[in-house]
C-alpha cells in the first residue's frame, strides 16, 4: 500500500477536494431485465362471478381468504401472523437486513472518540495524566460506501418480498388443509349415512338367508361391503386428523393442544378471481418482486467491485492535552492539535480488483436470469390454475349429473333384489358405483377450492409491496375488478 499524507496548510484544499469527489458512482443503471410478456392468457379470462365490489376489495387488499365466506378460516388466518415460526424467522431476517443496512450507512460519517487517562509511578509525586479528542472520516469519493449501501436497502426490499412470500404460503397452506379437512368431514358424513343403509342391506340379507330366500353368497358380498365401506370410514378419519395436524403446526401450536370441530356443514364456495395482466403479475407476486430487488442488488455490488480500483483516503483530526494530574491537564494554556489526511492505493493486486468486478457482474447475471425464470414460472402457474378451474367446473357438472343417476339407478336395483328379480351381485356394483360418483363430486368440490387458492396464490395474494416507491407499486396501482351481478 502507498501512503501520503499533506500539510496542514493544505489540509482545506484536500477537503474541497475530497467533497467535490464524493459524490461519484461507479454504479451502472438500474434496469430490470426485460421478460417477454403477452397481453392476455391462453386459457382466457376466469369465469365471471364477483358479486359485488366490496369482494374484489377485499382481494385487493391481501384478504383473498374472506372470499370463500367461512368465519372459521378467517380466524385460523388470523392466527397464523401471530404462531407461524416460518413467518417469525422471515420477520427477523428482515430486522437482520435493516441492521446491515444501518451499519452500511454509518461509514458515511465521521467516527468521534474521546480519552482519558491517569497514570501513578513509584513515587506519590511521580504521575501523568491526559485527555484528548479524536475525529477520523473516509470521504466516499468513490461512492463504494453509496453503492454498498444501495446494494444492502435493495438486500432489506428483498427480504421484505421474502416475508410476503412466507406470510402467502402459510396462508394459502392453511386454507388447503382447511379446506381439505372440511371435505373430510363431508365424505365421512355420506360415509356415515352409507353405512348406515349397508348394515341396513345386512340385516336384510341374512333375514332373507334365514327364510331360504337368498344365497349364502348375498350374505357375505353385504358384509364386505360394508366392511370396505367401514374401511374407507377409518382412512377419512385418518386423513382428518393428518389435515387438522398441519393446521396446528401452521398456527404454531402443538397438535394435541389443538382441535377443530367437525362439522357437516361444509362452505364450499368457490369465488373467481380476475385474472391480471402480466405486467400487473410482475407488481403483485413476492418472490418476482424479491427477484427485482436482488437483481438491483447485485448491480450496486458492480459498483463496489469497480471503486476498489481507485485510492481511499481518510481524514483524521485530535486535539489533547497532558500533565502531571488531571488539574493540571484541565488548566492547561495549551494544547497539542493534529490534522493529517492520508491516500492509500494498491499498485499490484495479480488481477484480483479485475477478478472481483467479473464475478460482481456474473453475480448480475444469474440474478437477472433467476428474475425472468421466476416470472416465466409465475405465468405457468396463472396457465395451470386457469386451466384446471375451467375444467374441474366442467368435470364436476358432470360428475354430479353421474352421481344422481347411480343413486337412482342403486335404489332401483335395491328394490328389483327385494322382488327377486336381481341378483345381489347387481345391488353389490351399484352401490360402489353411486359411492365412488358422490365421493368424487366431493373431491371435485375441494379441487375447486385448492385451484382457485392456488391461482390466488400465483398472482400473489392481492399482497402489498412494503416499499411504496422506487420498486414497484402494490395493489392500489390497479383498479379493483368491477362489479358483476350475480349469477
Amino acid at each position: 500500500m502507498l501512503a501520503s499524507f499533506v500539510r496542514a496548510d493544505r489540509l482545506p484544499i484536500a477537503l474541497a477536494l475530497a467533497a467535490a469527489l464524493a459524490g461519484c458512482s461507479f454504479v451502472p443503471p438500474d434496469q430490470p431485465p426485460a421478460v417477454k410478456l403477452t397481453p392476455g392468457w391462453k386459457s382466457g379470462d376466469a369465469p365471471a362471478g364477483w358479486v359485488d365490489a366490496a369482494a374484489a376489495q377485499a382481494w385487493q387488499a391481501g384478504r383473498w381468504w374472506q372470499l370463500f365466506g367461512d368465519a372459521q378460516l378467517d380466524a385460523l388466518v388470523a392466527r397464523v401472523e401471530l404462531g407461524n415460526q416460518n413467518l417469525a424467522l422471515a420477520v427477523a431476517n428482515v430486522a437482520q437486513a435493516e441492521a446491515l443496512l444501518r451499519q452500511v450507512q454509518a461509514q458515511l460519517w465521521p467516527t468521534l472518540g474521546a480519552e482519558l487517562g491517569q497514570q501513578r509511578g513509584g513515587r506519590p509525586t511521580r504521575g501523568s495524566a491526559s485527555v484528548g479528542l479524536t475525529a477520523s472520516w473516509a470521504p466516499d469519493v468513490w461512492g463504494r460506501v453509496g453503492a454498498a449501501a444501495q446494494a444492502q436497502g435493495a438486500r432489506v426490499q428483498a427480504s421484505e418480498a421474502d416475508l410476503a412470500a412466507a406470510r402467502l404460503s402459510a396462508q394459502g397452506s392453511l386454507a388447503l388443509a382447511y379446506f381439505g379437512l372440511r371435505e373430510a368431514d363431508a365424505e365421512g358424513a355420506l360415509l356415515d349415512d352409507i353405512i348406515v343403509g349397508y348394515r341396513r342391506a345386512a340385516v336384510i340379507t341374512a333375514n332373507r338367508y334365514d327364510a331360504g330366500v337368498a344365497a349364502r353368497t348375498d350374505v357375505l358380498q353385504a358384509q364386505a361391503t360394508l366392511e370396505n365401506a367401514l374401511a374407507s370410514r377409518a382412512a377419512m378419519q385418518r386423513s382428518r386428523e393428518a389435515y387438522e395436524h398441519a393446521i396446528a403446526l401452521l398456527i404454531g401450536e402443538p397438535p394435541a393442544a389443538f382441535a377443530v370441530p367437525a362439522s357437516e356443514n361444509w362452505v364450499a364456495v368457490v369465488p373467481t378471481v380476475p385474472p391480471l395482466l402480466p405486467s400487473q403479475l410482475l407488481l403483485r407476486r413476492p418472490d418476482i418482486a424479491g427477484a427485482e430487488r436482488a437483481v438491483a442488488a447485485a448491480n450496486a455490488a458492480i459498483g463496489v467491485a469497480r471503486s476498489a480500483y481507485f485510492p481511499s483516503i481518510n481524514l483524521a483530526a485530535g486535539i489533547g492535552a497532558g500533565g502531571g494530574t488531571l488539574a493540571q491537564v484541565a488548566s492547561a494554556p495549551t494544547l497539542a492539535w493534529s490534522l493529517g489526511l492520508a491516500v492509500a492505493q494498491t499498485l499490484f493486486d495479480a488481477g484480483a480488483r479485475s477478478a472481483a468486478v467479473d464475478q460482481a457482474r456474473a453475480a448480475h447475471e444469474a440474478a437477472a436470469a433467476a428474475y425472468r425464470q421466476t416470472a416465466l414460472t409465475a405465468f405457468t402457474q396463472v396457465e395451470d390454475q386457469l386451466s384446471a378451474l375451467a375444467w374441474l367446473d366442467l368435470q364436476l357438472a358432470h360428475t354430479r349429473a353421474a352421481a344422481d343417476a347411480a343413486t337412482g339407478a342403486e335404489a332401483r336395483i335395491i328394490n328389483s333384489y327385494a322382488a327377486g328379480r336381481s341378483a345381489y351381485t347387481d345391488v353389490v356394483v351399484a352401490q360402489a358405483a353411486a359411492l365412488s360418483q358422490r365421493r368424487s363430486a366431493l373431491q371435485l368440490q375441494l379441487q375447486l377450492q385448492q385451484a382457485v387458492v392456488a391461482l390466488i396464490q400465483a398472482l400473489g395474494g392481492g399482497w402489498e409491496t412494503p416499499w411504496p416507491v422506487g420498486a414497484g407499486g402494490g395493489p392500489d396501482d390497479a383498479a379493483a375488478p368491477a362489479a358483476r351481478p350475480a349469477g
